[in-house]
């Protein structure tokens, strides 16, 4: 685990993370409303957002990663998501709560690894996390069970392969690739 205090090296990755990933989540909030829209007709309006969730969840992996200190990820993610919400995100501050709980998510993975030795599993599970935090969030919100359990269950299976893909398998590849250019070095 990372104790060293934060440089100005960090504030200025985790600050470029947040604007990049906060533009990133509100393109994604777009297609996912392009998408609601395209799937309404069919009556499946309410899966329009999910292929898209793991997007969402990428940034504290992101800083997590390469910067491997508690917390990180929580206030990298809700930064991120305040970024969102400033440029326009219609949901709006309910963003940050869902911000908490997706960076808590990552951070729980990250956590289990004590910040060090970084797999695609530690970045998977981080996903799945992640997931289940969010469907319990979301289900919430939403009144998961006033809908069809079929409807349900599809919601719970393509953010997960949504999570999987992008939190837990693109995400780690990309910082490996970012490691392996040597323009960053993470830290911990």
């Amino acid at each position: 685990m990372n104790r060293k205090p934060l440089e100005l090296k960090d504030y200025l990755l985790i600050s470029l993370i947040c604007v990049l990933f906060g533009v990133f989540y509100l393109l994604a909030v777009y297609a996912g409303g392009i998408l609601t829209g395209v799937l309404t007709p069919m009556g499946l309006g309410i899966l329009g957002y999910e292929p898209f969730y793991g997007i969402w969840f990428m940034a504290p992996v992101f800083t997590l990663y390469l910067i491997r200190k508690p917390g990180i990820g929580i206030l990298t993610e809700i930064i991120a998501a305040l970024i969102e919400v400033v440029l326009g995100n219609m949901f709006g501050v309910i963003v940050l709560v869902s911000g908490f709980i997706q960076g808590l998510g990552i951070e729980l993975a990250f956590l289990s690894r004590k910040y060090t030795n970084i797999t695609y599993g530690t970045t998977m599970l981080g996903a799945v996390i992640t997931t289940v935090f969010t469907f319990i969030w979301t289900g919430f919100r939403s009144n998961y069970l006033a809908l069809d359990l079929q409807i349900v269950g599809a919601i719970f299976v393509i953010r997960l392969l949504s999570a999987l893909f992008f939190t837990g398998y693109l995400s780690k590849l990309l910082c490996d690739r970012l490691l392996s250019t040597g323009v960053v070095k993470a830290r911990g």
